[in-house]
């Protein structure tokens, strides 16, 4: 019989336990297997080399804080079930299952508006017919509807395990160390109050703070770096454009799963289109933008070319929108360039906005010695939640460098 209590050696967080055998059965699968095709941070790698990980890095890696935070909570007389904990760990590795190529930038470019929350738990579904049931407690904590909330709040809040995981991966991986948090003792700090919601023991402020504060650093500096932004946006301008040009009846060489996601209409998804959906990676949107660098439509030529020959357009990026003026002189100048009269294609306004720390939704609670609740940002002693409730928004311009040669 074969051993399925391994351990993963993993470069963020060292040894990682699989300490249920249904955990090895989940990672085994097709569905998850597929994640290891699937980068963790989109196109980043064209801006901070070294972030090639996947989603199935991070998905082994939360499902280790989750083990790490229930054994805690357990020290701390919480009482956990092993069906609870084997409930909780298949919920949070199950958690990115529905991930489409590129994570989030494809998302409703491929499904619509399918999110792939709601595709991870379409594929979850799946498996648990699959399974016999095995997985039903994960997909109540995954949904919400799992009677004691600390669990959902674990794998889905501001302080989930997915968020620690993420933050410090993609910190180790970008060498951005602004994001380098402390899981250990954040997870450490872990509590459940007497509503049996998850709580910080109050000594754990200053931690949770570094943590709200390094995460808001990760998106400026990386996530939402204008040239990070601008990668993204560009893969969605580039199946944008391809879809337009199919639905012209123009015939685009595309790999034939990829190719029967242009060709689709907008509907509920069908059974062929989740299996269809399940075999799609980021290879097959490289292999497409690798052909389509030599289509005859300028537009999307271009667009492939920026981002396989890593020519990127310009950018300005400014706290306030562009003038219209300004952006029209772009357009006109790049139709002149180009020889086209659809340069609105090329030049484009891209937003990007933060909330560091929402007060309103699921609050962060800290537990004080005598029992009692209180929330973060109105704490006495807080340094920085007071000054990170509030949203910012960066503007980003791009058009082509033709266009008048700005640095980005």
């Amino acid at each position: 019989m074969q051993n399925k209590l391994k351990i993963i050696n993993d470069p963020v967080h060292g040894f990682i336990k699989i300490p249920h055998e249904i955990l090895f059965d989940i990672i085994e699968h097709p569905y998850f297997q597929r994640l290891r095709r699937i980068s963790q941070t989109g196109l980043l790698n064209l801006i901070f080399p070294g972030a090639t990980h996947t989603r199935f890095h991070h998905a082994i890696g939360a499902m280790h804080l989750m083990f790490t935070a229930l054994e805690t909570l357990k020290l701390k007389g919480v009482q956990i079930s092993k069906e609870e904990e084997k409930g909780a760990m298949l919920a949070i590795l199950m958690h990115d299952i529905g991930h489409g190529p590129f994570s989030h930038a494809l998302e409703s470019m491929l499904m619509d508006d399918w999110h792939h929350e709601n595709l991870s738990l379409l594929l979850m579904n799946r498996l648990n017919d699959e399974f016999d049931g095995e997985l039903s407690t994960a997909i109540e904590m995954f949904q919400g509807k799992y009677h004691r909330k600390f669990f959902n709040q674990l794998i889905s809040s501001q302080l989930d395990v997915d968020r620690l995981d993420y933050l410090k991966r993609d910190s180790f991986f970008t060498g951005v160390s602004e994001g380098n948090i402390n899981t250990q003792r954040i997870i450490s700090m872990m509590n459940i109050c007497e509503e049996g919601e998850l709580v910080i023991d109050a000594k754990g402020i200053y931690s949770i703070e570094n943590f709200l504060t390094a995460r808001m650093f990760m998106y400026w500096q990386v996530y939402y770096h204008k040239t990070s932004a601008l990668a993204e946006f560009l893969l969605v301008k580039i199946l944008e454009r391809a879809k337009y040009l199919v639905s012209q009846g123009e015939n685009l060489p595309a790999a034939e799963n990829l190719k029967y996601f242009l060709y689709r209409e907008k509907s509920a998804a069908t059974d062929e289109d989740i299996q269809r959906f399940t075999q799609l990676d980021d290879n097959d949107i490289i292999q497409a933008m690798k052909s389509w660098q030599y289509s005859e439509d300028v537009v999307l030529s271009y667009l492939c070319k920026c981002v396989i020959q890593r020519k990127f357009p310009s950018t300005i990026i400014s706290s306030r929108p562009f003038e219209a003026e300004f952006i029209e002189e772009k357009i006109k100048k790049t139709n002149e360039i180009f020889g086209i009269n659809n340069g609105n294609e090329l030049v484009h306004e891209i937003t990007r906005t933060l909330l560091p720390y929402n007060t309103e939704k699921q609050p962060i609670y800290l537990l004080q010695k005598n029992g009692t609740k209180t929330r973060l940002d109105e704490a006495e002693n807080q340094i920085l939640s007071g000054l990170i409730t509030n949203k910012t928004t960066r503007y980003i311009l791009t058009f082509p460098r033709e266009n008048g040669e700005i640095n980005s």
